[in-house]
């Protein structure tokens, strides 16, 4: 039976999740709060469903660039992995601080910076944006010379060791300050404190911030998120809102200069301005929702299934046919899209479970091809068309005054 296993990486890091959890509520410390922790994993959802596409692609991008462009043939030897590993880290530094400090950059990272917890939920707040914008970093080895598969081994020990720095719980480690990035160091870097801002940039050595200027102590109390709080648990606008912010920037912009300095000049450089124009423009923010019992069960159950539905997609994947992956990453992503939904109690919510009560009718049609089913299903869709305004009416009322 061929299986993916990769997805082990899902029930192993929701373990250590629950665990962190389990521990903080044992000391009596609160970390963990229901909307940032289901904010932040419904970004990670879209991140491992993204990995099915990216994985493949990079090793393949890693390969083309070794086999058509290397300037050197380096061999695997003890030396040559310590290097690529301390190369592998170098380069880390240094996207981790582009991404930080042109807009770019800034735009597909500013996702993993927004929550205002500090848990293990944060360190799956990765878009896929920032996956290619860091494998476009990374093709500089094979361009060296390094094997892609070298690269690969290493980029899973890049992609695991940041989970367990995500932490509160875990306090200063000794000796290994000196020379690890430790949850120390990696809670300054999250924090929004004026002291902490911009610093600690490393992914597995801290000497990198040392030697470049970028190291910080954690010494006052952190205070996590950006500078000016999101307010925000929508998938979407969590994204989206940079990306909007600098394209009005840039279409206000007078001159190619400073046009320019738009898209690779300092996250600062953004007028504070467009950001709530925009909220008031887009995000119709509901201020001050109470949310009730059976609402956060409901989202919790939710959740929980399409954690689940991941797990079994990627773990399975070279069972289910093209159509059928599409299918499912489809769902997946309304499904994401409709949780921060229902977190901020919107009423359009409607719409992204109408396309995946569509999308589950096609994918079980696609298993079990009856005549029947399709006419049951596109009649029960035409129903719901044919009275939307009442039965969404009647879905938002159940959905959000229940109980």
């Amino acid at each position: 039976m061929k299986l993916n296993f990769i997805a082990l990486a899902v029930p192993l890091f929701i373990f250590f999740m629950l665990l962190e959890y389990w521990v903080s509520v044992k000391k009596g410390k609160v970390v963990y709060h229901f909307n940032e922790a289901v904010a932040n994993l419904n970004v990670g959802i879209g991140e491992r469903l993204s990995d099915l596409l990216t994985t493949g692609a990079f090793f393949y991008v890693f390969s083309w660039v070794h086999h058509h462009f290397a300037l050197f043939t380096i061999p695997a030897s003890l030396f040559t992995w310590v290097l690529l590993f301390l190369l592998t880290d170098l380069i880390w530094y240094w996207y981790h601080r582009f991404g930080h400090e042109v807009n770019l950059f800034w735009s597909v990272h500013v996702v993993h910076h927004q929550s205002e917890d500090f848990n293990f939920t944060v360190s799956a707040r990765i878009t896929v944006f920032q996956a290619v914008a860091r494998g476009l970093f990374w093709s500089v080895l094979p361009l060296i010379g390094f094997d892609p598969a070298m690269i690969t081994i290493l980029l899973l020990i890049h992609g695991a060791y940041p989970f367990f720095t995500h932490t509160q719980l875990i306090g200063k480690l000794g000796w290994l300050e000196y020379i690890l990035v430790t949850p120390s160091h990696h809670r300054v870097h999250h924090s929004s404190n004026p002291a902490y801002l911009d610093k600690n940039y490393g992914d597995v050595l801290i000497i990198w911030d040392k030697i470049f200027g970028t190291f910080k102590e954690e010494q006052e109390e952190p205070v996590y998120g950006l500078t000016t709080p999101l307010k925000s648990y929508s998938f979407l606008w969590q994204h989206a809102h940079f990306i909007l912010e600098m394209m009005v920037a840039f279409r206000s912009a007078q001159g190619l200069r400073n046009k320019l300095r738009v898209l690779f000049g300092k996250p600062d450089d953004i007028d504070p301005r467009i950001r709530p124009y925009l909220e008031r423009k887009l995000l119709n923010r509901n201020e001050q929702v109470e949310q009730k019992l059976w609402l956060q069960q409901f989202i919790f159950l939710q959740t929980l299934f399409t954690l689940s539905l991941l797990f079994i997609i990627i773990l399975l994947e070279w069972y289910f046919k093209p159509v059928q992956l599409l299918i499912a990453a489809l769902f997946i992503v309304f499904s994401v899209i409709s949780t921060g939904a229902m977190l901020e109690q919107k009423r359009w919510v409607f719409y992204p479970d109408f396309a995946r009560l569509g999308l589950a009718g096609i994918f079980l049609f696609s298993f079990i091809p009856s005549v029947y089913l399709l006419v049951t299903v596109l009649l029960s869709l035409a129903v719901i068309l044919a009275f939307y305004k009442t039965i969404q009416h009647r879905y938002v009322s159940l959905l959000y005054t229940y109980g």
